[in-house]
């Protein structure tokens, strides 16, 4: 290595003007140690959900939309579920649970236009051949 003797400040006779950068370099160094390379900063966002969750009665629709569709009670139901749903999804719990109570009262409506429809065509045509009897 080769010592030599570095004067920060010029005397003012010189035309030269003092070497700050020299100078805030060797100051960088003393102070930090070692350059340091930057770390992209990183942040960490923790979404915490509810713990009771709002049932939307989508398999409910979807049942009364394929087998019990009496007055097409199912399939509004359905689309009402999915409604409820895609609100749950945004975050509007209130728009979702009005959507959700709709659904309900659509299934249940449904489900006995269905049961009832079931049942008298079960008993229609048990009347009908007692009656030709």
């Amino acid at each position: 290595m080769n010592h030599t003797v570095q004067t920060f400040f010029t005397p003012t006779s010189t035309d030269h003007p003092p070497n700050y950068e020299m100078l805030k370099e060797e100051h960088e160094v003393a102070t930090l140690g070692v350059p340091h390379n930057p770390v992209p900063l990183t942040s960490t966002v923790t979404h915490i959900r509810s713990k009771t969750s709002m049932p939307d009665h989508i398999t409910w629709s979807l049942f009364n939309t394929l087998f019990i569709n009496s007055c097409c009670l199912g399939f509004i139901a359905f689309s009402y579920s999915v409604k409820s749903r895609d609100r749950k999804m945004v975050g509007d719990l209130t728009g979702a649970q009005a959507y959700a109570s709709t659904t309900k009262c659509l299934n249940v409506w449904a489900l006995i236009l269905g049961i009832i429809v079931i049942i008298l065509m079960i008993i229609t045509p048990i009347l009908i051949l007692q009656a030709y009897q």
